[in-house]
């Protein structure tokens, strides 16, 4: 059966920039989490970035800066790469994601002036796992990612392999 990547701050995990979590309570994710469905990332950790952290936000160009200027883009490149991997390696064909991060956002990505103004895109890791065929839902999207899969886990063929 396939699994399903969520963003770890979703789950309780004090991982974002501030240290804080962003635990997201709905009965859809409790009973994924119930059924051993849930594999966690949280890729700005993976990419060598600690906690704290400096805010970053995705520039127009695509680099990714932090709020004192420095260029992390390199780091969040090797977090989406760490987080495609553990996405294959655990059958994922659907990630839950924060909605608006650097990393995860799905539709929009805040613009980097740090101003709270967002701007139509995708974070570098949702990006990545898109590409590779992982359909990309965010927290506001639970009803979305849960028909996606219950039609992934009604199917009777077998799972295509990554390319």
């Amino acid at each position: 059966m396939p699994k399903i990547l969520i963003s770890s701050c979703l789950l309780g995990q004090p991982v974002r920039y501030d240290g804080a979590a962003k635990q997201l309570q709905h009965p859809i994710l409790q009973q994924w989490f119930e059924q051993g469905l849930l594999v966690s990332m949280c890729p700005e950790i993976a990419g060598g970035l600690g906690v704290p952290r400096a805010a970053a936000e995705q520039q127009v160009d695509g680099r990714v800066i932090t709020n004192t200027g420095a260029d992390v883009t390199a780091a969040f490149e090797r977090g989406a790469r760490a987080a495609l991997a553990l996405a294959q390696a655990n059958q994922c064909r659907l990630a839950v994601l924060k909605a608006r991060s650097p990393s995860y956002g799905n539709n929009e990505v805040y613009d980097g002036s740090f101003s709270g103004r967002l701007m139509a895109g995708e974070g570098v890791t949702a990006s990545l796992l898109r590409q590779a065929g992982i359909a990309v839902f965010n927290e506001d999207q639970l009803q979305q990612a849960a028909a996606y899969f219950a039609g992934l886990a009604s199917t009777k063929s077998p799972l295509l392999p990554f390319g």
